[in-house]
């Protein structure tokens, strides 16, 4: 059996960040050594919509931040019920002009 001390985390949160920032779509990518969370709020209707927030994440804490939102979804389903009504829509995205050589 390891020895091993508990190390506590003391983590901070402003009041501009604790506001949250709502997001109703989030565009996914990757490379061999991150992967690149964009999270949109798109509003019915509008031809555009910003980026409001980016995560970088490396391979290893990608698949973590995976685990942690499943976790979460069977425990939310657990006390609340299942999550009904999703459907994967095809939604066309533009990141701006594209670059030309």
């Amino acid at each position: 059996m390891k020895n091993e001390k508990t190390k506590n985390i003391n983590i901070e949160l402003d009041e501009k960040t604790a506001q949250g920032q709502y997001s109703n779509l989030v565009v996914v990518n990757h490379s061999p050594t991150e992967f690149v969370l964009d999270f949109v709020n798109i509003m019915p209707g509008s031809p555009k919509a910003k980026v409001c927030s980016r995560l970088i994440l490396t391979p290893q804490h990608a698949k973590k931040f995976l685990k942690a939102i499943s976790e979460n979804i069977s425990r939310y389903e657990k006390n609340f019920g299942e999550i009904k009504g999703f459907e994967f829509e095809n939604i066309p995205i533009n990141f701006g002009p594209k670059g030309e050589a």
